[in-house]
């Protein structure tokens, strides 16, 4: 499908599918610590990464991992605080401290043994995706240090400082075309870009911070290996045409927000799409799900068409509603 392909039946796979929301995965947390400690260890890893397609046969399987290993691997400190999210230092604020990040890519060993346990295991006929975060969303988290509101720490950064960002944008864009070469090679099928921040910039800084870093790692990748790439710039709107054409993703991924009909309109003619189902919809369930399900499908029915979220499934999402919702797109 994400040659061009247009099915009768949209394959189907859900961001976030492996996580909080399985008694299975909680289950396997407890018993092996922090989320950090699941990330590396790549049998655990592998299991959560397998758990979602045994309960829903999905068409795709998502990498366990996080779009921080990056950072990590470019030598800031990476934890997870409890109820408060990750946490990352030095926080980068500054040229020099740029300058002074010591990268040690070996970090990422793990997540390709993930990779390979995962290639081995998973089924013939679904999909394996890796991923990583895009640019500009990994720097918002490496210059405040963790999420912020608004991203106004790097905004204003990419402000004051264009040339610093600038420098931080590309050692995460070498190491991420490095990282996802690296998945392709342990046997992922597929990859996707999370620019969960994107949708925070200015149309120019769109341009630069989004845009550009983005042609940078298509073009990189393909220079390396022959992989689809799936672009989900969350909150772009009425920049994602320009996002599509500009970049040469071989997908687009679409968040809640996005019309689906003014999509389709607007879109590359015969560009595949993902999504874009809202994740608090799936949480709601009955007959608003339905309706929802059938709404994103037919919006997108003379074109190539994942199924999926808008953005990540909330862990208070109901078992039985991820039930209802493959059996509605599958038509059973």
């Amino acid at each position: 499908m994400l040659a061009g392909e247009k099915l009768p039946t949209p394959p189907l796979w859900l961001m976030r599918q492996a996580g909080r929301y399985l008694p299975e995965y909680r289950a396997l947390r407890a018993e092996k610590g922090g989320f950090l400690d699941l990330v590396n260890d790549p049998e655990a890893a592998t299991e959560v990464t397998l758990q979602p397609l045994r309960r829903f046969a999905f068409d795709g399987a998502i990498l366990f991992s996080d779009i921080l290993m990056v950072p990590n691997a470019l030598g800031q400190k990476l934890w997870f605080e409890a109820g408060e999210g990750p946490r990352l230092a030095p926080e980068l604020r500054t040229r020099a401290a740029i300058d002074a990040l010591e990268p040690n890519p070996a970090i990422l060993d793990p997540v390709y043994a993930t990779v390979r346990g995962v290639a081995a295991a998973v089924p013939a006929a679904t999909t394996f995706l890796g991923f990583a975060g895009s640019p500009w969303t990994v720097a918002t988290y490496m210059i405040a240090g963790k999420g912020s509101r608004e991203q106004a720490e790097a905004r204003r950064m990419a402000y004051g400082d264009p040339e610093a960002v600038q420098e931080l944008i590309d050692r995460i864009v070498m190491m991420t075309i490095d990282y996802l070469a690296a998945q392709v090679a342990a046997g992922v099928e597929a990859v996707q870009l999370f620019d969960s921040w994107s949708g925070s910039l200015a149309p120019a800084e769109f341009e630069r911070w989004v845009i550009a870093p983005t042609v940078a790692i298509v073009e990189g990748l393909r220079a390396r290996c022959d992989v689809p790439i799936i672009g989900f710039p969350k909150g772009a709107g009425g920049k994602l045409a320009a996002y599509a054409r500009e970049t040469t993703v071989d997908a687009i991924g679409l968040d809640e927000t996005v019309d689906p009909v003014w999509a389709n309109a607007q879109l590359p003619t015969g560009l595949p799409v993902q999504g874009n189902l809202d994740p608090l919809l799936l949480i709601t369930g009955g007959a608003a799900l339905d309706a929802g399900v059938d709404r994103v499908i037919a919006a997108f029915a003379d074109r190539p068409h994942v199924f999926n979220l808008g953005h990540g499934i909330q862990q208070d999402t109901p078992i039985a509603h991820v039930e209802q919702l493959v059996a509605r797109v599958r038509g059973s």
